[in-house]
C-alpha cells in the first residue's frame, strides 16, 4: 500500500466524435494511455481518470490533477444522481457514457470497502504551463493520433514502457 500518490490526467479527440486518447501521468513519471478508434473528448477525459483510479487502487491518498471540470464535476457531483435517476440527466434525458460512469462509481465504491481514502481531484489549468498536466496532454494526444490509424491500444511504464522524465517539458505533437 502507498500512502499518497499525485498524478494528472487528460482526454483528447481528433474531431469530435473522432479517434479518441486519454492518457494519466504520475509525479514520479509513471504513465498510462490509451486509445479508441471512435469516441469523444469527454470519453477521453472519463478514461483517464477511470484509468488512474484503476492503476492506483493500491494507493490511500490519491489526487488526481485534471483540466476537464466535466470529468471532475461528473465524478463529484453528476454520477450518483443519474444512477438514482435510471440514468436520466436532471432533464430526463438519457445520461452519456453510462458504462464508464458505473465503471467510476464501483472503483469508488471499492476504494471506500477497503477502507481508503475518496480519491480527491483537482482543477488545473489546461494548456498552461502545468508540468503533469502538459504530459498528459502529450500522451493522450499520441494516443489518438495512434486511433487514428484505426488501433485501439493500451501502453503503460507499469507494464514495461520507460517512465517519463517529468523535470522535462514535453515534446510538441502539434494538435
Amino acid at each position: 500500500m502507498t500512502d499518497s500518490y499525485t498524478l494528472a490526467t487528460d482526454g483528447a479527440c481528433s474531431g469530435n466524435p473522432g479517434p479518441t486518447g486519454w492518457a494519466w501521468v504520475g509525479a514520479d513519471g509513471q504513465w498510462a494511455a490509451g486509445s479508441l478508434v471512435q469516441g469523444t473528448n469527454n470519453i477521453g477525459e472519463l478514461l483517464a481518470l477511470l484509468n488512474a483510479i484503476r492503476d492506483h487502487r493500491d494507493v490511500n491518498a490519491l489526487t488526481v490533477q485534471a483540466d476537464s471540470k466535466y470529468a471532475i464535476d461528473t465524478y463529484e457531483k453528476w454520477m450518483d444522481a443519474h444512477a438514482r435517476r435510471g440514468w436520466k440527466t436532471s432533464t430526463g434525458a438519457p445520461t452519456k457514457n453510462v458504462d464508464i460512469l458505473k465503471d467510476l462509481i464501483a472503483e469508488r465504491d471499492a476504494r471506500r470497502e477497503h477502507g481508503l481514502a475518496d480519491v480527491v481531484l483537482e482543477h488545473v489549468r489546461g494548456h498552461a504551463g502545468h508540468r503533469l498536466n502538459s504530459w498528459a496532454d502529450e500522451r493522450a494526444v499520441r494516443a489518438a493520433k495512434h486511433a487514428a490509424t484505426g488501433t485501439a491500444s493500451r501502453w503503460s511504464s507499469l507494464d514495461g514502457q520507460e517512465p517519463i522524465d517529468i523535470a522535462l517539458d514535453p515534446p510538441r505533437l502539434g494538435r
